[in-house]
């Protein structure tokens, strides 16, 4: 049969315009996307809390969020209508994931998007805490002069201790050997080592060899305060530590503590335990006012290139999920992208994982005198997500049987 993409024009004259909410000054580009494909689209410039949220999600279709709107159980039980949520970051832990796969919500995000970004500013950094720029710009600014080369060094001939290896720690650990840095990383799991990087086999000794170190790990309880005073004190006198990932890994009156003493030389944080839900709020931190410290916003990602890019791959995302089904990229749910066919109607289907559910479902196409032209079921520990392709147009009665079952969480007719 020939392969044919159905519009999503098709989809919103059977439903209603899809409604999309977008929060957290989300790029346009996604924008753009959702309204080009015919979607209702809703921004708002910052995060909700939850009874906020709960109330826009009653109608909701499609739900964008970035790193400090906070998804939970509440929230999507208040969302019936609810197909599928994108995190447009890389980090997903704002999302109660598990009550998202257990409703047959796919969440999706944007695992490579802002990778270079981030890595451009660690590198930027490494330079800066080197030199002591920040603090020289900002004696300058005040009108002192201070020209001096105590303490201020070439990164070249330094070592880099790069914590996580992934999408963002290697293309780091690339850019910092190109500047002639010796690059040393640390990973739970078995990496391929980019350049002549290095893998390390255990924490200490990364932190023991390494003249910067920075973190790129996620927010697990594996993650949870691993950088503590004892860690701190293993870094050599005058190294400097560097965080752009998760605002917990890192135990902040402790780094306060070795910055304080001089046996930190420097520090740039980017990511703290608490942080303000919109610009106008104020923060607090114990790192304010020490000396050859940089802090940030949480804007490792935050440049025009990676928020675009962000808009456009979460957004092609979810448009291609709530088009076809497909769950590619997901990270929460089985994988399956199946190409749609010409004369044929789709159901999808999320049920529990137990034995029997696909003999069921195929009985009752089965008797309602269908034939299956395609059908892919994947699975993980708690749901089954089945696409399937009908030939005779029965895929409403089919559905309508199919969510009658005890097993079933989920079902729609796609088209």
């Amino acid at each position: 049969m020939t392969a044919y993409t159905p519009t999503l024009n098709e989809l919103h004259r059977a439903e209603g315009p899809l409604k999309v909410l977008l929060l957290e000054n989300i790029h346009p580009t996604a924008v753009e996307l959702f309204r080009g494909e015919g979607f209702a689209v809703e921004t708002v410039s910052g995060a909700l809390k939850e009874d906020e949220l709960c109330k826009k999600l009653e109608s909701v279709h499609v739900l964008g969020i970035r790193s400090k709107t906070q998804v939970t159980k509440k929230a999507l039980d208040a969302a019936p209508r609810l197909l599928s949520l994108g995190c447009f970051c890389i980090g997903t832990n704002q999302v109660d994931l598990v009550s998202a796969n257990t409703r047959g919500v796919p969440v999706f995000n944007a695992p490579f998007s802002n990778t270079r970004s981030v890595a451009e500013l660690i590198i930027s950094e490494i330079v800066v805490l080197a030199r002591q720029l920040g603090d020289r710009s900002r004696e300058v600014h005040e009108g002192k002069w201070r020209k001096v080369a105590a303490g201020c060094y070439e990164v070249r001939g330094k070592t880099l201790g790069i914590i996580g290896y992934g999408h963002i720690g290697s293309q780091l650990g690339v850019l910092a050997e190109s500047m002639g840095l010796n690059v040393l990383f640390f990973d739970v799991a078995t990496k391929l080592p980019m350049g002549n990087n290095h893998s390390v086999g255990s924490l200490e000794e990364l932190l023991s060899r390494s003249d910067f170190v920075s973190l790129h790990v996620p927010a697990t309880p594996q993650t949870h305060e691993m950088i503590t005073a004892r860690e701190l004190a293993l870094m050599p006198k005058g190294s400097f530590l560097l965080n752009a990932s998760r605002g917990t890994v890192v135990v902040i009156p402790a780094l306060a503590d070795a910055l304080k003493s001089g046996h930190l030389a420097g520090a740039a944080i980017d990511v703290y335990p608490e942080e303000p839900e919109t610009n106008s709020d104020g923060f607090i931190t114990p790192l304010q006012g020490l000396s050859n410290v940089i802090l940030t916003p949480h804007i490792g990602g935050s440049t025009m290139e990676a928020q675009a890019a962000i808009g456009s791959e979460v957004g092609n995302s979810l448009i291609r999920y709530v088009a076809t089904g497909a769950t590619t990229g997901s990270v929460n749910f089985p994988q399956i992208e199946m190409p749609p066919s010409k004369g044929t109607h789709r159901v999808l289907n999320v049920h529990r994982n137990v034995p029997g559910v696909l003999r069921d479902i195929n009985a009752i196409v089965s008797e309602l005198g269908a034939n299956i032209s395609s059908q892919v079921l994947a699975t993980d520990a708690a749901i089954g997500y089945l696409v399937m392709d009908i030939e005779k147009d029965v895929a409403q009665a089919v559905a309508e049987r199919i969510a009658a079952l005890t097993t079933d969480i989920r079902t729609r007719v796609l088209y």
